[in-house]
Order: C-alpha cells, then sequence, then structure tokens
C-alpha cells in the first residue's frame, strides 16, 4: 500500500504591515496549514487572506491557537488555569471558522503554537483544556500534536489525531525537540533535512542529537516557513518524498480514527 503523508506549515504569522514568510509560495506545496489566529500573530485581514489562498489551492485550514502572547510570538510560558486555556483556544477556532464558513470552507484542524504546543505535550491539565476545547465546538476536527498528553487525551476522547514530524528540528532522547534556546536546535543543511523527512516517513524512525533512533509514526511533516530558505527546503521536501513513491495529501479524519 501507497504510503501517505500530509504536509503542513504554520502561515498567516504577521501583523498589520509585517510578514513573516512567503505563505504565497508555500501554499503551492503544502496540503494543510496551521493559521495564526491573532494571539501570536496574525490579523483579521491576514487570517481572510490566509484562508482565500488556502480555499483556492484546495488547502486543508487548521487553527494554531496560542498562549495569548503576540510580544513573545506565543514562546513564552504563561501560567494560565486550564479553563483560560480552553477558553482562549475556543474564542481562537471560532475567529478562523468564521472566515472559513465566509468563504464557503471550514476548519479542518487544531494545533497548538508555540509554549503551549510544548507544554500541551506534558502536563495534562493543559492536554485535556484543549480536548474539551475541540469537543465543544466540533468533535469532528483533527488534533495535530507529538506523541504525549495531548495526543493520548484526544484519542481517549474518541477525537482524530494527527501526529506531527518536524523534520528541521533536532530531537533529544526522550522524543522532545531540543529548545531553540539551545545550538543545533534547528537543522538548516537540505539534504540533511530533507534525508531525516524520507526516512521518518518510510522507516518510522528519527536520529536524536546523539544518534539514538527514536521511533516516530507520523501522519503530518511540519515544514517550517520562517527561514530564509523555507520555500526552497519545502519543494526540496516534497520533491523526494514523490521520488521515494509516497502519496501528498491531506489528513482524513475517519482513517486516523481507524
Amino acid at each position: 500500500m501507497t504510503r501517505r503523508i500530509d504536509l503542513v506549515a504554520d502561515l498567516g504569522e504577521g501583523f498589520g504591515d509585517w510578514r513573516m514568510g512567503d505563505d504565497e509560495a508555500l501554499l503551492d506545496v503544502l496540503t494543510s496549514a496551521n493559521v495564526a489566529c491573532g494571539f501570536h500573530a496574525g490579523d483579521p485581514r491576514i487570517m481572510d487572506r490566509t484562508v482565500i489562498g488556502c480555499v483556492e489551492r484546495g488547502v486543508a485550514i487548521g487553527a494554531h491557537p496560542s498562549f495569548p502572547d503576540l510580544v513573545g510570538f506565543g514562546r513564552r510560558a504563561m501560567d494560565l488555569t486550564p479553563h483560560e486555556v480552553r477558553t482562549d483556544i475556543t474564542y481562537q477556532m471560532g475567529a478562523l471558522a468564521a472566515f472559513a464558513a465566509h468563504h464557503g470552507s471550514r476548519i479542518a484542524h487544531v494545533a497548538p503554537h508555540g509554549r503551549l504546543g510544548n507544554l500541551v505535550a506534558t502536563r495534562a491539565d493543559y492536554a485535556q483544556a484543549v480536548v474539551d476545547a475541540v469537543r465543544g465546538f466540533d468533535d469532528g476536527l483533527i488534533v495535530l500534536a507529538q506523541d504525549g498528553e495531548l495526543a493520548d487525551a484526544a484519542r481517549t476522547a474518541g477525537l482524530a489525531v494527527g501526529i506531527v514530524g518536524i523534520a528541521d528540528r533536532a530531537y533529544q532522547d526522550d522524543g522532545t525537540l531540543v529548545p531553540r534556546s539551545q545550538p543545533g536546535a534547528v537543522i538548516h543543511d537540505p539534504a540533511e533535512v530533507a534525508a531525516r523527512t524520507v526516512k521518518m516517513v518510510l522507516e518510522g524512525v528519527i536520529e536524536s542529537v546523539n544518534g539514538t533512533p527514536i521511533p516516530v509514526t507520523v501522519d503530518t511533516v511540519l515544514l517550517h516557513g520562517d527561514t530564509p530558505t523555507a520555500v526552497s527546503l519545502s519543494r526540496r521536501i516534497r520533491a523526494d518524498l514523490e521520488a521515494a513513491g509516497i502519496e501528498i495529501a491531506p489528513l482524513d479524519a475517519e482513517a486516523l480514527r481507524a
């Protein structure tokens, strides 16, 4: 059976006149998009444009909710209660869903951003807050996550889960990402990143910074769009995956629940 993989990137991460990355070019490579919902980046005009770009290309639209940390780009820890996490995520999903509905579409998945995305992998209370938000909003949504508390809680709740692989980030021996504050956290060599991606998808393994093989089951590959070579690297990754006989296609909620 042909192996299928989704390609996703974080889009709409500008604010006002400020832009991050070349979203238009990335949209031609992706099958899914995590769209900033205004708390770490994005504003109504950017959200609208990003949704239009997704609809025009048939790219699945996903909410990318964050801590309310516009200044810190959502990468700072915040001492929120689970109730605050749930209501903040509900607010952000609702905002993006309105733009999707306006353009005749809907959101297909939810992928917590930044520090929130890291914490839901290890904090059961935050993970449950995300699950409660999704179930209360639309239990047909796919939850994108790394292996950990959020993935486990979402599966227990009967939600579809898409496990995210991040080929250009270094992994620690326990399967978590090397913090961006540490040297070598981001891998920049295109050949190495592409080779890691193909191996991760076909063989279900990725090597840690210490060379330890880490088993991974990947449903979607996250392509970062905020580096100078992001577009060319994304094209290289897609081309190498297709050359390896891997089908590039959006996530299927029913297949993920099976």
